[in-house]
């Protein structure tokens, strides 16, 4: 307890008095002409080539403008900004605006619907609205006309999508009119972002609700700087990177560092409006730190593996094989307590010069220094796969709660199959039933305007109750086994995470998405999605042409390589946790569609209710 209450004292002390806005000052001093933020957007080149980049000098000066013209709108100190925007530089620009204004800004999930958007702006109340353009004033559309809010004015980044009307202002005529009043006003301007403290708010994030509506999750400038500077320490990262930011922003390990690390040393950022874009931006980018969910890991495994699969040279594919496993028993040895011999390291280089490093450099991956996976559990045999081409993917836990991780995998502290250990100055512990329990600078301040839901989360201790049941090895190193309230306890009492299970199903290429069902049933069933682009390649290499995803879901020879997955799931699971029936659905799962999250985490209350019939249909009813 001791070296905690240290290492919390000497991060507190190295951030005392610090506001993002005086952090923000800070990074532009020290790297004025350095690039901060790139992004493609406006880019007409025909082969996608080239980005726009805005220096840090820009980016403070460009939200001070901003802030000023937020502050001729009427903003005060304590309102609400609301954002909903892609990843560009607006969108970062605009958050900033609002802190340097004294407001709050809050980035909103693009893919709520109006009905969702009515009860955030219900309960938030925010001053000012910033959309990115047409996309998003239609999902607002309902909102603002309805009348029953309290919203000054609509600032629209598209200036051509600017509707007629008071209520509507373009993005060039608040920066414009901005930068009038910040120079004919200084001194309010400046009063602004100088009279922020520690503790006041820094952004409020609506979680993303995979059960009922979001709650309003308020984060202070103490709560995000402790975090960025505890998780570059153990990350090793304290010195500036370059990246890529393609989650939303309204996600809370996209605003740490997307935003808040590099506002805080400083760093280039390469904004990726879409999701869909990334593989190509990690060749273009070729980032010195890389950061996925899960599912993104996933699927540049499969995209690999198809490939490896593809090989008609079996002695290079037997090459490669062989140098993927000296790749994983490497990174094997550079686990916590061990060190490789000289002998493997030797070898390691060797493959690593003449194979390894090549094929990590077709996935824009060579230059990548830290690599790290958060949001779900990390399937071991993705991380696996990764280790076999001479990379560890860092497992980092948290929630949007505890302003992102809690604990964290890294360089000194690094072991397969596990979320690493505490983070500098965070105490984690379990509870008598399992559950993960943290406790730390890192804490909310609360969830805005739910008193009892703030105290049902965090105990009269200041323990955050997480959801998550957990195991601690004897070295300190954390394993999340599932979710506490998605544990299946099935008609036998047999308890079961359905996560383990559904992973195994997910090694599969075939396989896009799984969820396993059984909570007060007498054995395990699953539904099953095809993955939207390897299924289709799959089927040529079988004559299967000219399908969709709806007609390869019955085909038969695809449904039999779908249930020779569920077998070699099975064989590697207890009786009790074996799937028993299963079903391939002729659909796949969006965030647009419901089943998953914008993070692309599963929604398991909605693809209960979807797919009722289906489950029932399981268990013969």
């Amino acid at each position: 307890m001791t070296d905690v209450i240290t290492a919390r004292n000497a991060i507190e002390e190295s951030i005392a008095g610090l506001t993002l806005a005086t952090a923000l000052q800070r990074t532009a001093e020290a790297f004025g002409d350095q690039p901060a933020y790139s992004d493609k957007v406006g880019i007409t080149s025909e082969d996608g080539s080239g980005w726009r980049t805005i220096t840090w000098r820009e980016v403070r000066e460009s939200s001070l403008d901003l802030a000023a013209g937020l502050v001729e709108l009427g903003v005060e100190p304590g309102d609400t900004v609301a954002l909903m925007a892609s990843s560009r530089t607006e969108h970062v620009l605009a958050d900033l605006a609002a802190v340097h204004a004294g407001a709050t800004p809050m980035s909103i999930y693009a893919t709520l619907s109006p009905t969702q958007i009515e009860y955030v702006v219900g309960h938030a109340d925010p001053a000012v609205v910033v959309l990115e353009g047409a996309d998003q004033l239609a999902r607002w559309e309902s909102v603002l006309a309805g009348g029953a809010h309290n919203i000054k004015k609509v600032i629209v980044i598209h200036d051509a999508a600017t509707p007629e009307g008071e209520l509507f202002g373009s993005w060039s005529a608040l920066a414009s009119a901005g930068a009038a009043y910040r120079s004919a006003n200084a001194v309010e301007v400046d009063a602004r972002w100088q009279g922020i403290s520690p503790n006041q708010p820094v952004t409020i994030l609506y979680t993303s609700g995979t059960t009922g509506n979001p709650k309003g999750v308020v984060l202070s400038h103490a709560n995000v700087l402790y975090e960025a500077a505890s998780s570059t320490t153990t990350a090793g990262t304290e010195t500036p990177g370059i990246t890529i930011s393609y989650l939303p922003f309204a996600h809370i390990a996209e605003r740490i560092l997307g935003m808040y690390v590099p506002q805080f040393m400083s760093g280039h950022v390469h904004l990726i409006s879409d999701p869909s874009l990334l593989v190509g931006a990690l060749a273009d980018v070729r980032p010195t730190r890389f950061f996925g969910v899960p599912r993104v890991w996933e699927k540049i495994r499969t995209g690999v593996s198809a490939r490896l699969a593809a090989e008609p040279d079996e002695a290079k594919r037997a090459g490669i094989e062989q140098a993927m496993a000296v790749g994983l028993e490497y990174v094997e040895a550079l686990q916590f307590g061990n060190t490789p011999s000289p002998e493997l390291t030797a070898k390691f280089e060797a493959m690593d010069g003449a194979v390894l490093g090549l094929l990590r450099a077709l996935l824009g991956l060579d230059r990548v220094e830290w690599a790290a996976s958060a949001a779900a559990p990390m399937p071991e045999d993705v991380a696996r796969f990764f280790a076999g081409l001479g990379m560890r993917i860092y497992d980092v836990y948290g929630m949007t709660e505890t302003s992102s991780a809690i604990t964290a995998c890294g360089p000194d502290a690094f072991r397969l199959g596990t979320v690493g250990r505490p983070l500098a100055g965070i105490e984690v512990k379990l509870a008598e039933d399992g559950e993960i329990l943290s406790r730390g600078p890192v804490t909310m301040t609360g969830y805005h305007r739910q008193d009892d839901a703030t105290r049902e989360l965090i105990d009269s201790d200041g323990w955050v109750h997480t959801g998550d049941i957990g195991e601690l090895d004897e070295d300190g190193f954390l394993k999340v086994v599932d979710r506490k309230k998605e544990m299946i306890i099935t008609s036998s009492g047999k308890n079961i995470a359905p996560s383990n299970i559904e992973n195994y199903l997910k090694e599969s290429p075939l396989v896009g998405h799984a969820l396993v069902y059984g909570e007060g049933r007498p054995y395990v069933v699953a539904v099953l999605t095809l993955d939207p682009e390897i299924a289709p390649l799959v089927a040529a290499k079988f004559g299967i042409e000219g399908k969709g995803l709806a007609e390869l879901a019955q085909d038969p020879q695809i449904l039999a390589m779908v249930g020779q997955a569920v077998e070699a799931a099975n064989a590697r699971l207890s009786r009790p946790e074996q799937v028993k029936t299963w079903e391939l659905l002729p659909a796949e799962w969006t965030a647009e569609s419901e089943e998953l999250t914008p993070t692309l985490k599963l929604k398991r209350r909605v693809v209960h209710t979807k797919y009722s019939d289906v489950l029932d249909a399981l268990y013969g009813g």
